[in-house]
């Protein structure tokens, strides 16, 4: 299949701003599609060339982009520069600039959908010595084949800022529209693969039933199921009790969320961004051999850092050092030693468990586990139906420098990547936000060096980011030189001292209060936002949305109104 009638279909999509309209554009364009083609379609429409769960990255930043329109357009990378800065889009300069080349190669021809899928799959398993110049052929070779306006959407796919206003909600309900199935299946076959290209072939060749066999599988890590936030103990029991007025709450520690595969000696560990970090970990991977007893599962679980010297455990920031780090690794395992705290079990033997309930799962995790202190534990736990005994458990987790406790439903299934309900979490404090930054200054004096202000959003209903304030001060000059560091690769436009991000930084941010204003996209502001920390452990997609700000403003106005001073 030709690029070119993909790249129409970009064209309409990207020209209405209405769901309805994109679903129907994309569910016309999907449903004569075959299979071979189809699961490549699905990914593309979403701006991605691989499944969440692939561990492939094409991890081209815009300078490299740069080098490749330079090769295939004969224009400088200094005038290229300057172009972007006046569009602003790196897509649009690659059209713009193959429009007014003089002539395309001899040997140019139509590019299709499986050599562009070809193409990324080499960008991204392209590794060692001269990979950037081979990175850099495989992309010009796509744009020295491209019209000007499929340039502009190659471009953007390979940075992944397509700018179609298709997020997952557009494509599950064009899958819907195309192969006439129940959406609560194509909903729940993606909950349980986290593959909306592996679901939309299924409901095209196997239609509901196929969707309803639709399972788990190991080292194909899924979304993690998130909680909401209640202001107390009592809201914690009236959401979440059973029928009997049982409910578990559980230690909400400081670390991070962990999803665990093992296929006999075969393991890995997956953050809750889904990234493979089994080779940063490597005493968690004897941990689990020597601890849990299944042959295949999953297991979700916390992992947490403590301090050697007093066994008391670390905060997330000490932690989050771990993530990153490629290198001397045996060093770093000494220093910061960690521990699995495990909570949840997906997978066992073969079964998906996860529309068992919470106490069934909680009893086979139970089966499969032998516990050691700072290996290998199962996190605390009690079953109760008396207000008075929680508010002990929630006072005791505190004394521990825990962030608070979870409150779960006994007999609700588990549901990937969603908020509804089954889950909630007491905080001491008012709830922060996480965001993600999308605009940000140079500095001036001694910060001339640094990124020094940075423009915040939450996401709207679209999953599109919206602006929410501007973050300044309260950061210490490591973190000045932190930040800086992680956003200057992202940079997409620069104009004065301002420049344009590609959103993939999330941070944990404090405020004062929230306030409507006029200022920002998302209708609110931030009073005195700061950092808590840097959300490592999030993807872009999992920032906070606007109606948790709204949520929030709503309870602020509340609680005004009972004349109770917010502490946040």
């Amino acid at each position: 299949m030709k690029y070119s009638k993909l790249a129409k279909i970009y064209e309409k999509l990207e020209s209405n701003g209405s769901s309805l309209k994109k679903t129907e554009i994309l569910a016309n364009f999907l449903k004569d599609k075959n299979a071979e083609v189809l699961d490549k379609l699905i990914l593309l429409a979403m701006g991605r060339p691989f499944p969440e769960w692939s561990e492939l990255d094409l991890g081209i930043a815009a300078q490299l982009m740069i080098e490749a329109i330079s090769k295939v357009s004969g224009i400088s990378k200094k005038k290229l520069n300057n172009y972007w800065r006046e569009q602003g889009d790196l897509g649009l300069v690659a059209e713009k600039v193959l429009q007014n080349k003089t002539q395309r190669t001899l040997f140019s021809r139509s590019l299709n959908i499986e050599e562009v899928h070809r193409n990324f799959q080499k960008i991204a398993v392209t590794e060692g010595l001269n990979s950037q110049s081979r990175k850099i052929a495989y992309i010009s070779e796509l744009l020295a084949n491209a019209e000007p306006y499929e340039a502009k959407y190659l471009v953007r796919t390979i940075l992944q800022t397509l700018r179609i206003g298709v997020g997952s909600g557009v494509v599950r309900d064009a899958i819907v529209q195309a192969f006439d199935v129940e959406k609560d299946l194509v909903e729940r076959a993606h909950e349980v693969s986290n593959d909306f290209s592996k679901v939309a072939v299924i409901a095209k060749e196997k239609g509901n039933e196929g969707l309803k066999k639709v399972k788990m599988e190991l080292f194909k890590p899924v979304r993690s199921m998130d909680a909401q936030k209640v202001r107390d103990v009592e809201e914690g029991f009236k959401r979440v009790q059973n029928k009997d007025g049982f409910l578990v709450v559980e230690h909400k520690l400081d670390g991070m969320r962990c999803q665990i595969h093992k296929n006999k000696d075969k393991i890995r560990i997956f953050t809750r961004r889904l990234e493979n970090v089994t080779k940063q970990f490597p005493e968690i991977t004897n941990f689990i051999r020597d601890h849990v007893s299944a042959e295949k599962c999953i297991i979700d679980s916390e992992l947490t850092a403590y301090d050697p010297q007093t066994g008391n455990n670390l905060p997330f920031q000490e932690l989050s050092k771990r993530i990153k780090r490629k290198y001397d690794i045996e060093l770093i395992v000494k220093a910061i030693p960690v521990f699995i705290n495990a909570f949840d079990l997906l997978f066992l033997n073969g079964k998906n468990l996860i529309t068992k309930p919470y106490k069934k799962r909680w009893n086979e995790l139970n089966e499969i586990v032998e516990e050691k202190e700072k290996e290998f534990v199962l996190v605390t736990h009690l079953e109760t139906d008396k207000p008075e005994n929680v508010k002990k458990f929630y006072k005791r987790s505190l004394e521990l420098k825990n962030e608070g406790i979870m409150f779960k439903n006994l007999d609700a299934e588990y549901k990937p990547g969603s908020r509804v309900g089954h889950m909630v979490k007491l905080k001491p404090i008012m709830e922060t936000l996480d965001l993600i930054i999308v605009e940000a200054e140079w500095g001036e004096g001694k910060r001339s060096n640094w990124l020094s202000s940075f423009k915040l959003a939450c996401q709207n209903e679209t999953g599109t980011p919206v602006t929410i304030g501007k973050m300044a001060t309260g950061l210490t000059e490591e973190q000045f030189s932190e930040i800086t560091e992680k956003l200057k690769p992202l940079i997409l436009e620069e104009s004065g001292r301002t420049v344009k991000l590609k959103p993939q930084i999330v941070l944990e941010v404090a405020y004062e209060e929230i306030q409507r204003s006029p200022t920002y996209e998302s209708r609110f502001a931030l009073r005195f936002p700061r950092l808590v920390q840097f959300r490592d452990d999030l993807s872009p997609e999992e920032i906070d949305d606007i109606k948790k700000v709204k949520n929030l403003y709503d309870a602020q106005k509340q609680h005004r109104s009972m004349g109770v001073k917010k502490r946040i």
